[in-house]
């Protein structure tokens, strides 16, 4: 045992049971590259900007839309009595006329099909005698007829809306071929409509990004090659690592073996010494029940002693609760008594109460219009002090004005004389300085 033992090895054992978790790094540039790729692949715009991409996708619209109409007629056909009223008698006479044209190329199709097997059978005898060129030339009037047909019918949706909304809703009606073929119109229109949305910069980018994809999935798959022959090489590995550990349990079987035989003489030697310590235990759990026995005599004369005790005590309890219960009932007697005296009592003041109350009524509703009224005056003498106040203002004010008025007044008077008296005396020294310089000379 000690050598299997020391020959598992236990460090291998536990990395194979607990692999290591992904770093989170990775996850996080993965997360990286995915947002990198969707922005790779979304449109350049989100709308449509020139009227000539607008117009290509209108009339694959409206494609989708005849698509859907022209694989209804049929059910139209078969279902009239129910679309008759909302087509009205010229839609409903234009689908009477597909469905009789269909009926008719199906005839002429059924005609060519039993021409060509009587021909195949036979051939040798009867080569040139079925008229194939007129049926074909039946067959194309007849498709002729059906494409001008669809061609009307289209107008005639067209022009009734409510009609074409009507059969188009019935799309679970549609037979799995047409089904497929107007996905495959919506599948051309999507494309296109991206295609649009991007601009010849963006579509050589979108090119370039899915080179790049395309050549780093060819990396990815050599790596994965290399990773699939480590993993066959792990493989063999952990298989001749599981032989060892086979060869290892099988040795261990084999000591076990040998303990399992080593154990059971070991158990019967355990037997034996348990029975005769079973034995001793018995004698001694005897002479320990008779002695409990004797105790327990004992207690129940103890007990029988203490319910005498317990009984008379019981007796004085009792005598006791019935003098309570007595008292108890002269007490609630009394209570009643004096309750019925207050409630007399109260119910003599309840009157004078009551008119109080009117009374208290009264004066409040006289109050509060007195009140609203004394509110009222407040307020009218508080307009009246503020109406006083702005005429004391604008008094003053113009008092104010005035003073300043006549201040400037009377300063202008005083200017005006002056102005001639300055004049004078200006014109009295002119004269003095001419008649100096007369002299001068």
């Amino acid at each position: 045992m000690d050598k299997a033992t020391k020959v598992l090895p236990p460090s291998r054992g536990v990395t194979m049971l607990s692999p290591q978790p992904l770093a989170s790094p990775i996850e996080s540039y993965k997360k990286k590259q995915s947002k990198m790729s969707k922005k790779m692949l979304d449109p350049g715009r989100k709308k449509l900007k020139s009227v000539e991409t607008q117009r290509v996708i209108a009339v694959l619209d409206e494609t989708i839309k005849r698509l859907e109409l022209v694989s209804l007629f049929q059910y139209a056909a078969n279902n009239l009595d129910q679309f008759s009223f909302i087509f009205g008698s010229k839609l409903t006479g234009a689908i009477r006329e597909y469905q009789r044209l269909q009926e008719r190329l199906q005839m002429q199709l059924r005609r060519l099909s039993t021409e060509s097997e009587g021909k195949e059978d036979d051939c040798i005898l009867l080569e040139g005698k079925f008229p194939t060129e007129s049926t074909e030339s039946k067959l194309s009037v007849l498709h002729e007829g059906i494409r001008s047909n669809i061609r009307n019918i289209l107008r005639i949706f067209r022009d009734n809306p409510a009609a074409s909304e009507t059969l188009r809703s019935k799309g679970n009606a549609r037979d799995p071929t047409s089904q497929n073929l107007i996905q495959t119109f919506s599948d051309l229109r999507s494309c296109i409509y991206e295609m649009l949305l991007n601009n010849p910069f963006e579509q050589e980018e979108q090119m370039r990004y899915f080179h790049k994809i395309a050549s780093r999935d060819q990396k990815n798959k050599v790596i994965l090659a290399s990773l699939e022959e480590e993993v066959n090489a792990a493989i063999l590995d952990r298989d001749a690592e599981i032989s060892r550990t086979n060869e290892i349990i099988r040795q261990l079987k084999i000591n076990l073996h040998h303990m399992e035989i080593s154990s059971e003489n070991q158990v019967k030697n355990i037997t034996q010494e348990s029975e005769t310590q079973q034995k001793a235990d018995r004698r001694a759990s005897e002479i320990k029940c008779a002695k409990l026995q004797q105790d327990l005599k004992q207690l129940r004369s103890q007990l029988s002693a203490t319910i005498a005790e317990n009984q008379e005590i019981e007796i004085k309890l009792r005598k006791k609760e019935y003098r309570l219960e007595a008292e108890l009932e002269h007490w609630i007697e009394k209570y009643d008594a004096d309750m019925g005296k207050k409630q007399a009592e109260l119910e003599e003041i309840e009157g004078p109460y009551t008119e109080e109350k009117a009374q208290l009524e009264e004066l409040t509703e006289k109050l509060s219009v007195m009140e609203v009224e004394y509110l009222q005056i407040i307020e009218e003498r508080r307009l009246a002090q503020l109406e006083k106040e702005a005429a004391e203002k604008e008094l003053a004010n113009r008092n104010r004005a005035a003073t300043v008025i006549q201040a400037h007044w009377k300063g202008f008077q005083v200017r005006r004389k002056i102005k001639p008296k300055k004049k004078k005396k200006k014109k009295g020294k002119g004269k003095g300085k001419g008649k100096g310089k007369g002299k001068k000379k």
